[in-house]
C-alpha cells in the first residue's frame, strides 16, 4: 500500500524540517553549550527528531531514551499515562532537556515531569517539533518548539498512527476516514 496517498497534504515539508532543526540546535547551544545536558528523547515518536537534533546542536550532550505513552493504537488520548522508566544515567544536579515529536495535551509529559523532577535535575526544559498548545489539558509550557502548529492529525517524521506512517521524510495531515470511529 502507497503511504503517501493516505495523506490530504504536508504541513511540514523535509528541507522545511531540515532547516528548522539546524535552527533549532542554535537556539539550544545558547542555553546548553556549557552545560553537559541530557538530551531524553521520548520513544517511540521523537526518535527521528532526536537524532536529527543531536547531529544540529555543535556541544558535548547526552542522548537517552524514556518510553512514554497515553495513545496506545488509537487516535486520541486514553488519559492513562504508560511509562518505561528505565533511565540507565544519574540525572541529579544535570540539565535536561526532554524531546518529544508533538506536545499535544501535556498530560504524557506533566506526569514525566513529577517523576524526573524527583531525581532533582539541576534544569528540566520541553523540546518538541510540533506544539499543538491549543489542545493543552495539562500546565505544561514547551520551551523549544520548532512550530505551534493547528489542530490536525499529523503524522511522518516520527509521528504515527497505530505505529504507521512514522517513516514519512515529511509531516502531513492523515485523511480523516483513516482515524475517525465510524
Amino acid at each position: 500500500m502507497e503511504i503517501h496517498a493516505d495523506i490530504t497534504h504536508i504541513s511540514y515539508s523535509e528541507e522545511t524540517i531540515r532547516q528548522r532543526v539546524a535552527e533549532m540546535g542554535r537556539e539550544l547551544a545558547a542555553e546548553y553549550a556549557d552545560k553537559n545536558p541530557v538530551f531524553i528523547g521520548i520513544l517511540k515518536g521523537a526518535f527521528v527528531f532526536l537524532a536529527d537534533l543531536v547531529r544540529a546542536c555543535e556541544f558535548p550532550l547526552e542522548p537517552q531514551f524514556l518510553k512514554a505513552s497515553s495513545y496506545g493504537m488509537a487516535a486520541v488520548t486514553s488519559g492513562k499515562v504508560d511509562i518505561a522508566d528505565a533511565l540507565d544515567v544519574d540525572i541529579a544536579g544535570r540539565h535536561v532537556l526532554i524531546v518529544e515529536d508533538i506536545i499535544d495535551t501535556g498530560v504524557t509529559m506533566s506526569r514525566l515531569r513529577e517523576l524526573l523532577l524527583e531525581r532533582k535535575p539541576a534544569s528540566l526544559k520541553f523540546c518538541a517539533f510540533l506544539d499543538k498548545a491549543e489542545r493543552r489539558k495539562a500546565n505544561i509550557a514547551v520551551d523549544y518548539a520548532g512550530y505551534v502548529t493547528p489542530d490536525a492529525f499529523f503524522v511522518g517524521y516520527g509521528l504515527d498512527y497505530a505505529e504507521r506512517y512514522r517513516n514519512l521524510p515529511y509531516i502531513g495531515v492523515l485523511k480523516p476516514e483513516l482515524y475517525e470511529e465510524k
